[in-house]
């Protein structure tokens, strides 16, 4: 039970949370699913997603229609690219809550989440953030959100099935838990009782045994990071898209979102690719050469490279790649 909370008062750190407001689930469509089916909505309530982001953070929210939810789909000029102004023009008096990813999975374009959020606290409406492209790799602070997930496999260095799920503690009696069991409800000396009372922590959001082993691999690569420091990854990894973005550009190939800010910008990038076969050609031919990458496409089918470095690649490992693509 220490070593528990001890792996909740790390995850706090890392959103700026207390640490009876964070429970210790993964994956990422675990808690957006217990956030979806916990809220009482009524006929008619709104839901503003972006039906581009990673399923993950569009089937809890689409789902809701079968409840009578209406779900107001945020359509941006370009992929991903989802801004404060197109968010609050999608907003009516329905709206009960908005679902956003904090850093678009393929243009990387990341998301002013606390311009957002800070709106949306004043109008009344939830928040629901789907942290897991980002966190670990750029700053989170929850004060303005009501709810994130994010799984530690990606950013966070951690393995497949460890998490954060954070609710604000203002919202425990309004997120009602959808699942429950021994370990959320209080029973005596193990005991069923014949009434339901929940904890009074965010451990009312976890029914059972939790994934402790691979919480505990969570706990140190967020002590790492921690020990690292937010900040200084975060600018680390803006100066290799530059980098890649720079000598990508000067070998000709289509980078998505090279225009934007850097404020808008993260470690993912991408490369566009009309041609399928050349796409999938280069991404066999990088993975043979044992660089990692995803090949992924938009809606409208153009194919994609993304890569992902994190604050352990060099600059060398970058120009190797572009290498390996001009090959």
């Amino acid at each position: 039970m220490a070593e528990i909370e001890s792996i909740r008062r790390v995850g706090a750190r890392l959103i700026n949370a207390n640490s009876d407001e964070v429970a210790l689930l993964g994956p990422t469509s675990l808690g957006l699913n217990l956030v979806a089916h916990g809220l009482d909505w009524k006929d008619g309530d709104e839901v503003v997603c972006y039906p581009d982001d990673y399923p993950a953070n569009v089937y809890p929210w689409t789902s809701l229609a079968g409840k009578g939810v209406r779900v107001v789909p945020l359509q941006p000029e370009r992929v991903g690219e989802i801004t404060p102004e197109l968010v609050m023009k999608a907003l009516t008096p329905r709206t009960k809550l908005v679902a956003l990813a904090s850093c678009h999975f393929l243009s990387g374009f990341r998301l002013d989440y606390e311009g957002i959020a800070e709106e949306l606290n004043r109008r009344g409406i939830l928040f629901c953030l789907d942290a897991i492209q980002s966190l670990g790799a750029t700053t989170i602070d929850v004060r303005h959100i009501d709810f994130l997930a994010a799984d530690s496999h990606k950013w966070m260095l951690g393995p497949l099935g460890a998490g954060i799920f954070y609710v604000k503690r203002k919202n425990f009696e309004l997120l009602k838990p959808a699942l429950v069991g021994a370990w959320n409800v209080r029973s005596p000396g193990f005991i069923a009782q014949p009434e339901i009372a929940f904890e009074p922590s965010a451990r009312r959001y976890e029914p059972g045994a939790l994934n402790l082993l691979a919480l505990h691999g969570m706990k140190a690569s967020l002590e790492l990071i921690l020990g690292l420091g937010v900040k200084q990854i975060e600018a680390r990894l803006l100066d290799l898209r530059s980098f890649s973005e720079d000598r990508l550009l000067a070998n000709k190939f289509k980078v998505i979102g090279f225009a934007n800010r850097r404020s808008q910008k993260s470690g993912i990038t991408t490369i566009a690719i009309e041609n399928e076969a050349e796409a999938v050609a280069q991404a066999k031919k990088l993975r043979d050469n044992r660089v990692d990458v995803s090949l992924r496409q938009t809606r409208s089918g153009i194919h994609c490279l993304r890569l992902s470095p994190h604050f352990y690649n060099t600059e060398a490992e970058i120009e190797e790649v572009i290498k390996i693509l001009l090959s």
